[in-house]
């Protein structure tokens, strides 16, 4: 009886027990539930980004086709330029490029505090746009001298840009943050349109142009790819992305009546697929996902060229394209086709994408100083892999 008793007494207690045990864990779960909660009402602060150039280790260290560096000097790269002498000169191509600004709202602290110094100048959010596509044309003022670039912008827009290698056209559109991309292609469109009209009323030469963003670095003759290429209508650069192997900052279209035709219908092509099914991605990727998609749907186009890394063409729809490896016409650092492998030593262009743009103006202002070509682009190589403040 003793025995049953205490059995009892033992159960009873459990029992009363019981729901606490039930609750610790509820209780501690609702806790941290809350801690969560309140971690995400706290705004988190963003990692900061190094302010100065940080050089690491050059990339394709060993490889007798990549550029090889003792810190910022170029050991097996004595000369890049590689000028043309052939019946096609140079003064036949130009750049064009797509370029607005956005005036800043805020108040003049927040202006101030959003100051971005490199070397001994600032630069606020507008003034860090317009120091990017002055160095663009900086570069190409050196490289392709007797080139010609024309900027097409929003009428509404009043570019402080005096220089005489630059023609600005206004063209209408809309020319948001979130329609920029799409906009972009449409002004493509409307410029050969009426570079078309021109040309066949025999008002302008034949002029090939080679549409570009304006965060990049022309370090080669880019007119060679007309001669080097002679039937090609339209080119794109590839690289080896499964979703996205082709990029938009570099669009070369022949200056011909029919290749400007063709070029014309093609970037129609792509306008159309963008508006239908990539208005998601409107703000970015939505231009690159449209490309890829006209290019993979045509049949039998082989998808298998992109991870070659060597140039190639294909006839897609009407017009003959032209496909240039990203290495060699598009090289980002850290990103795009062959990166990790180095810097190609036949490079031609390099695309200072998202916030590499602080690199982009460090790489021109040691150029200026040095005069050294191949040494700047070991800037480049050993200080690519990180983003900057700019």
């Amino acid at each position: 009886m003793v025995l049953g008793k205490r059995i009892c007494v033992g159960w009873n207690r459990l029992l009363l027990l019981l729901p606490a045990v039930i609750l610790i864990p509820h209780f501690l779960s609702v806790k941290e539930l809350h801690q969560q909660m309140d971690s995400r009402d706290v705004p988190k602060e963003k990692p900061k980004k190094p302010d100065h150039l940080i050089q690491g280790p050059a990339a394709g260290e060993g490889l007798h086709n990549r550029l090889q560096c003792q810190g910022t000097r170029a050991l097996n790269r004595t000369q890049i330029l590689k000028f043309r002498n052939n019946s096609l000169p140079t003064d036949h191509v130009a750049l064009v490029t797509v370029f607005t600004t956005y005036n800043s709202t805020a108040d003049s602290d927040s202006r101030r505090n959003d100051l971005v110094s490199v070397g001994n100048v600032s630069y606020n959010k507008v003034e860090r746009s317009m120091a990017i596509l002055n160095v663009f044309l900086n570069f190409v003022q050196v490289t392709m001298p007797e080139s010609h670039v024309i900027i097409l912008t929003d009428p509404a827009v009043d570019l402080p840009l005096h220089r005489d290698i630059v023609t600005i056209q206004p063209i209408q559109g809309e020319y948001s943050r979130d329609k920029l991309m799409l906009q972009r292609i449409r002004s493509y469109i409307m410029f050969l349109q009426t570079r078309l009209e021109k040309l066949k009323q025999k008002q302008e030469q034949v002029t090939h142009f080679i549409f570009t963003d304006s965060d990049i670095a022309v370090i080669g003759d880019l007119g060679e790819i007309f001669s080097d290429y002679p039937n090609f209508d339209l080119a794109l650069t590839f690289r080896n992305n499964k979703d996205q192997p082709l990029n938009s900052g570099f669009i070369a279209v022949r200056g011909t009546a029919d290749g400007i035709q063709r070029g014309v219908a093609f970037l129609q092509e792509v306008l159309a697929v963008y508006s239908s099914k990539f208005m998601q991605a409107s703000r970015m990727l939505g231009d690159q996902l449209a490309l890829a998609w006209v290019v993979k749907s045509k049949p039998n186009f082989n998808i298998k060229r992109f991870s070659r890394g060597e140039a190639f063409q294909d006839m897609i729809g009407g017009a003959s394209v032209l496909f240039l490896p990203c290495s060699l016409y598009n090289w980002t650092p850290p990103e795009g086709a062959g990166q990790f492998h180095g810097m190609p030593l036949d490079v031609k262009v390099v695309h200072f994408k998202g916030s590499r743009k602080r690199l982009m103006l460090e790489a021109w202002n040691f150029l200026s100083s040095s005069s050294n070509l191949p040494d700047m682009l070991c800037l480049i190589l050993r200080s690519g892999r990180t983003k900057y403040d700019f």
